[in-house]
């Protein structure tokens, strides 16, 4: 069974921590418990009639973290980058979350981007988020995988497993797009 392990990154209070507690089949739970450097978990999920296991590394968000955040990052082979729909501040910040992504991993890995929180009003300008998801995917241009852009809930489950099918497929994609480059040397 193909292990992955995937990175969950984003600004605190965004949802990371609930999101993989609704992946894990916890469920939700309401008020903010601070992740304290990181936090770790294992999950089996079928893509395409296929098993895989995810090993989810849950990175604390705020910036007092970044050193501890450092030591996380390596043998990553991708991750999801959240930001909170309700929280503008969250979208425009995810670019330095791909700097300190591909920093620490030492290259481009597959990822893709949520946006928390559909369950509540949404505060995020539809123009900006487009933007972003399109600078995103060209600066990954030439390498296998597609940056994709799903809507999440964690109260509500809403995309949850789906995201994490979407990553599995990329992460698929890119290993097997690799090997094939390797090969053909």
């Amino acid at each position: 069974m193909p292990l992955y392990k995937i990175c969950l990154l984003g600004d605190g209070g965004v949802g990371k921590t609930s999101l993989r507690e609704r992946f894990l089949g916890k469920g939700f739970q309401s008020g903010y418990i601070l992740t304290i450097g990181a936090d770790f978990a294992v999950q089996n999920l079928e893509i395409d009639g296929m098993q895989y296991k995810f090993q989810i590394w849950d990175l604390a968000g705020q910036q007092r973290f970044e050193a501890v955040r450092a030591l996380y990052y390596k043998g990553s082979h991708g991750a999801i980058l959240v930001f909170d729909r309700t929280r503008p501040e969250s979208l425009y910040t995810l670019g330095n979350w791909k700097r300190e992504l591909f920093t620490n991993v030492g290259r481009q890995i597959p990822y893709i981007i949520l946006g928390n929180k559909s369950d509540l009003p949404n505060a995020i300008d539809q123009e900006e988020l487009t933007k972003f998801v399109e600078t995103s995917q060209r600066e990954v241009s030439g390498v296998p995988f597609k940056i994709s852009y799903l809507n999440t809930s964690a109260k509500s489950g809403l995309n949850v497993t789906e995201a994490f099918s979407e990553l599995g497929r990329s992460i698929k994609q890119y290993i097997e797009a690799y090997k094939a480059a390797q090969t053909a040397r």
